[in-house]
């Protein structure tokens, strides 16, 4: 088997490269590219909402200051301390040089909140490479509306962190911030650990204690992250995370369990857009990790590459992406790319699994197991918003092989584990009335037989009835979402 990509295969590793992501195209796509054989055509409507500011913004300092509509951005303090970081300096020290107050006057502790701005060029007017990981102070007092960035000095031009160090990591300290609201911003910054081998994460906000109506907001713009177990990791949480035109690059982890390019314990929103998702570290005898595995409650993904394509590995065997079908997921222009793993292959390149339940039960409508009092009614598609439900528009798929199928959507198990633990028993007992998850595929396009595995109630490009075009509203289906759990 040959792990030569084909020609548009290598067309989509060299955009993997680009610094800059573009956003992608919206609505339907283009009616002339090629369908899956027996497909039926998508059925005619309007095209999917995206987010304005993103696509008609160039000038990143006015794009910094917008935010999604359902993040809660009011009462936001302005960040106490903010502190200039010089180039030279800090490169010929290796650590920061501040200009003006100096990190030393808080004696390693902050609070009110801070900003770290790192010169974006050096003397010569080069980009800046700081040869060590950013320093991060002790969080403590209040925390209740305070904001903590990391930025470039120059908006839309990168700074550069690059050490071997094997505990390198960025990433705050928010410990049992409980109802508090709290904000965290990383902005034209790349993480480059490939030592890192320690952390949980090259970025790993540690966010614990959280509860509603807490809410702590990691916003990621213009970003590229490597290293770590995982290059980005975000615990279970009240948490939303957003993440625009970035490159999560790949992890260097050196155990198999527990490490991805992206993990995404149960919080409560990831909307991840204009990016590009790759370089999972493989291993030569274990089918190894995912390059996203997101577990939250609310998914949106919006021009997003998914991609196996390793980074100084092999390529992983693993579903591309495998995220939890308790909550929902809506999807446009989602692109995966499958290059030859070393391993036999998983089947699937998006699964929707229920055999673990991540998140705090409370953020969840409905039960996540098996109950007497729920049979999916006779017309599920007219109980749309009654349902945990997971809807992908224009997926488009590029593959080493012809995939059996995209999309799987596991059942629903009966027991949770009597000790205590989170993990979902018993889905080979549980029928297909009793189950309580939909999934929803429009205009998929690529090389793959079916759009999903034989099991749940799935449905490939589907006439909606009257009433429910809402699902492929992107701001309809995050209101629905959200709303049910009051957020």
């Amino acid at each position: 088997m040959s792990l030569r990509p084909k020609p548009l295969i290598a067309t989509m590793v060299l955009a993997l490269s680009c610094v800059a992501l573009q956003p992608g195209p919206s609505g339907a796509a283009d009616p002339g590219q090629r369908r899956a054989a027996g497909q039926p055509p998508a059925q005619p409507s309007a095209p999917p909402t995206v987010l304005p500011f993103a696509a008609a913004l160039t000038d990143p300092a006015e794009a910094d200051t917008l935010y999604p509509f359902y993040m809660p951005m009011r009462g936001l303090r302005r960040p106490a301390v903010r502190l200039m970081v010089k180039c030279d300096a800090s490169r010929a020290a290796g650590r920061e040089v501040y200009a003006g107050r100096g990190a030393d006057s808080l004696g390693g502790r902050v609070e009110g909140g801070f900003e770290f701005v790192y010169e974006a060029l050096d003397g010569t007017g080069r980009p800046c490479v700081y040869p060590f990981s950013p320093w991060q102070p002790q969080i403590v007092g209040s925390l209740d509306g305070t904001q903590y960035i990391v930025r470039s000095s120059i908006p839309g031009r990168r700074v550069t962190f690059r050490t071997d160090d094997q505990w390198a990591t960025l990433g705050p300290r928010l410990l049992d911030f409980g109802p508090q609201r709290v904000h965290f911003e990383l902005r034209d910054v790349e993480l480059d650990f490939p030592g890192a081998i320690q952390p949980k994460g090259a970025l790993y906000p540690e966010a614990y204690g959280g509860s509603g109506p807490g809410l702590f907001t990691v916003v990621i713009r213009r970003s590229r992250i490597y290293g770590g177990k995982n290059a980005l990791f975000l615990p279970s949480g009240q948490t939303m995370l957003y993440v625009e035109d970035s490159d999560l690059a790949g992890n260097v982890g050196t155990n198999t369990d527990q490490e991805h390019t992206t993990y995404l314990n149960g919080i409560l929103v990831s909307h991840l857009r204009n990016s590009v998702w790759h370089g999972q570290k493989a291993w030569q005898d274990q089918a190894s990790g995912h390059q996203l595995k997101d577990k939250a409650y609310l998914r949106v993904y919006e021009n997003l590459t998914v991609s196996n394509v390793p980074a100084g590995s092999t390529p992983s065997a693993m579903p591309l992406i495998d995220a939890s079908s308790f909550g929902f997921t809506w999807s446009n222009n989602l692109r995966l790319l499958r290059v030859a793993p070393a391993q036999a292959v998983r089947d699937s390149l998006v699964d929707l699994r229920a055999e673990i339940l991540y998140g705090d039960p409370r953020n969840y409508p409905w039960p996540v197991l098996v109950t007497p009092d729920w049979r999916m009614p006779p017309a599920p598609l007219a109980a749309l918003d009654k349902v945990y439900l997971s809807v992908f528009q224009n997926t488009t798929v590029e593959s080493y092989r012809t995939e059996p199928f995209i999309f799987a959507l596991r059942p629903q198990g009966f027991t949770v584990r009597r000790d205590g633990s989170n993990v979902i028993e018993g889905q080979e007992q549980s029928t297909r009335a009793q189950q309580r998850m939909v999934s929803l595929a429009f205009n998929t396009r690529g090389r793959f037989t079916r759009a999903y595995s034989p099991e749940g109630w799935t449905y490939a490009d589907p006439v909606l009835p009257p009433g429910t075009e809402w699902v492929r509203d992107r701001d309809a289906f995050i209101r629905h979402a959200l709303g049910l759990i009051g957020r």
